[in-house]
């Protein structure tokens, strides 16, 4: 992709803008829902669920393609999960 630096920069927004409650397994996203939980049995439903709202909220406030949308989704999930796995 052309623009990786930008889209790293969208990345390190969303990434940013997650909030992790790591003692009540909850999960703020900057793209408007109310905190979920993230308790391990739940992680791919809540991503699935969560795709929903984030691509609209990278096309709407970053102006992304589809194409840019799929790469930050993969690489904001990655981090996430990451983030998830190791209690941080």
């Amino acid at each position: 992709m052309e623009n990786n630096k930008y889209l790293d920069k969208v990345i390190n927004s969303l990434v940013r803008g997650t909030k992790m409650n790591y003692e009540n397994e909850k999960l703020s996203t900057p793209f408007g829902y109310e905190p979920i939980y993230f308790h391990v049995s739940r992680r791919d439903s809540i991503f699935r669920f969560l795709q929903l709202g984030f691509k609209k909220y990278v096309a709407n406030q970053f102006g992304l393609t589809e194409k840019e949308i799929e790469y930050v989704w993969k690489e904001y999930t990655t981090i996430i999960l990451n983030k998830i796995n190791n209690g941080k």
